[in-house]
């Protein structure tokens, strides 16, 4: 039977909340099993758990954001990301500040951060979302849908009309049973536009950021000095951040995701349609030699 994972030991590290501008510490713990990813604010006097969840989602501007009796975590999809590249289930991740630390804009510095704590091995079988028929939902030429598969495989496609981004390419397709998280999509770096900061940082947004944790572009071309780490780094950010976004709902999801100019906002409403009709998923178990090969302990190399 394919077990739930949570790490061996608590890590801790020190950031910049990318549209705070605040410095904060995040502590992730173990937690026991069919916990889930829950946070809690040390900042607050009820220090409230609040889990990820899709239903907990309470904005979606520029990052996914979840709240639980009025207490707030933003910016939790790259951390969600990592943890579904690495295959954990359960952790308590504590927080001094509202927002999860940008870092270097990828899911790069969680993936080191966790796996110096080391993954440890539950004794309970490990749940996932199983997609059953097709779910879809659009806003205008926006598309994200679910569909049966028997692995996990997201297929993206992305339509900025930008020079720069024009030279890159425009839609990536990845197999978790061929292609492995950490190299393939793990250190593609979020991105932003210099003509888009003023406005943003008038909304409370943008504070943090920096081309030390972003891609930024004026409008023509790409302001970092460094190079991009993919030939393709925006959607496979894009991608990154979808992988988050569907941890919300709660287990891994075998199936395939399709999206074309999808973000927080759709990928969310996605969720929550599935979790509507109780008949497009189901929750199931796998013993080890009947898992997808995406998920196989054989093929966690590849994934992880």
């Amino acid at each position: 039977m394919m077990k739930q994972r949570t790490i061996a030991s608590p890590v801790k590290t020190v950031g910049i909340g990318l549209h705070s501008g605040r410095k904060v510490t995040i502590a992730i713990k173990p937690a026991p099993v069919n916990s889930g990813v829950q946070f809690v604010r040390v900042d607050t006097e009820q220090q409230s758990l609040v889990p990820a969840t899709a239903l907990a989602v309470c904005d979606t501007r520029l990052a996914s954001v979840i709240q639980k009796d009025g207490v707030r975590v933003s910016t939790v999809e790259h951390l969600l990301s990592a943890c579904a590249g690495l295959g954990l289930d359960n952790l308590l991740i504590e927080l001094d500040g509202e927002e999860v630390p940008i870092m270097d804009g990828s899911a790069a510095s969680f993936l080191f951060l966790i796996e110096s704590a080391g993954i440890a091995e539950q004794d309970a079988p490990r749940q996932f979302v199983v997609i059953k028929k097709p779910v879809e939902v659009r806003e205008g030429d926006k598309l994200a849908r679910l569909e049966p598969f028997f692995g996990f495989k997201l297929d993206f496609t992305i339509d900025f009309k930008h020079p720069a981004v024009d030279k890159t390419g425009q839609r990536f397709v990845v197999d978790f049973a061929e292609h492995a998280y950490r190299s393939e999509i793990g250190r593609a770096r979020t991105f932003g536009f210099a003509h888009e900061v003023e406005a943003l940082r008038e909304m409370g947004l943008a504070r943090g950021g920096s081309l030390d944790n972003a891609i930024v572009l004026d409008e023509h071309r790409i302001l970092n000095n460094e190079e991009l780490r993919y030939e393709d780094e925006f959607v496979r950010h894009k991608i990154l951040d979808a992988i988050g976004d569907l941890y919300l709902v709660g287990h891994p999801i075998v199936g395939a995701y399709i999206a074309e100019k999808s973000g927080h906002a759709l990928n969310n409403a996605l969720l929550r349609k599935l979790l509507e009709d109780p008949t497009s998923y189901e929750i199931s178990t796998f013993a080890e030699n009947k898992a997808p090969a995406a998920y196989s302990q054989e093929n966690q190399p590849l994934f992880f």
